[in-house]
């Protein structure tokens, strides 16, 4: 029974590309929920379903089979209510960091005045104040990750989900980038997936969840395994 909470559900969702011989499934029959005020790690290998399984939750891709709702979001994962911060570039290339920043807003109709003053307050939380003018070609990577952090929390939203966010950061920025997006939400009232490879970031949200070869664990993921050193000349 779904919880009068619950923002997101999938239900036995998966995705597959492609058809045939050739056919690839990046996530088999994910089932889990995503209730307010959650803060979910997702961990798991390069390839694993991470990114995949946050795009179907953002319902920028659709289920092959299965199923995927948002009863805690009236009207849908609109911008207004579902914010993503990408793992590469996303930035457009012809607004400034400011007008990149300020965009779901003004697409969301808010006065451009108004948008532009929350992007710029949105821009000086995660330390980003100084590239207000400036184009995405001329900043880098972790530069570029701030404004979408920003952009990210511009509209208020009720669920962040970010993929990646700090992995082309350096740690005192990551470390910053998630104080601020969980800061953040704790303003909002929202809940926060993160995908990630450190574990000094998935150690920072309550809940671990785990992907491997596209298959989704909500449970905490076993600790590895420390193989054994027989020493030379010794009978394992």
């Amino acid at each position: 029974m779904t919880s009068p909470d619950t923002l997101v559900r999938c239900e036995a969702a998966a995705r597959t590309y492609g058809g045939g011989a050739s056919a690839v499934v990046a996530v088999h029959g994910a089932t889990c929920e995503i209730r307010l005020g959650d803060r979910i790690a997702v961990t798991g290998p390069s390839g694993s379903g991470k990114s995949t399984l946050l795009h179907l939750m953002a319902a920028l891709e659709q289920p092959t089979t299965g199923r995927v709702s948002w009863p805690g979001l009236a009207g849908g994962p609109a911008p207004a209510q579902v914010a993503v911060v990408f793992q590469g570039p996303s930035l457009i290339p012809t607004l400034n960091v400011i007008e990149n920043t300020a965009l779901p807003l003004v697409l969301a109709g808010h006065p451009e005045a108004s948008a532009r003053r929350r992007a710029q307050a949105c821009l000086d939380l995660v330390g980003a104040a100084d590239l207000t003018g400036k184009l995405p070609e001329d900043i880098s990577g972790g530069q570029a990750q701030r404004a979408a952090v920003a952009r990210a929390l511009a509209c208020r939203p009720r669920l962040i989900l970010a993929d990646e966010p700090t992995g082309q950061l350096d740690r005192t920025t990551g470390r910053h980038v998630i104080d601020v997006l969980l800061a953040a939400a704790d303003e909002l009232g929202a809940a926060v997936v993160v995908t990630t490879h450190d574990p000094t970031v998935a150690e920072r949200l309550t809940l671990r969840w785990n992907m491997h070869d596209g298959r989704l664990s909500t449970g905490p993921p076993s600790p590895p395994v420390t193989p054994t050193t027989v020493p030379e000349g010794s009978t394992p």
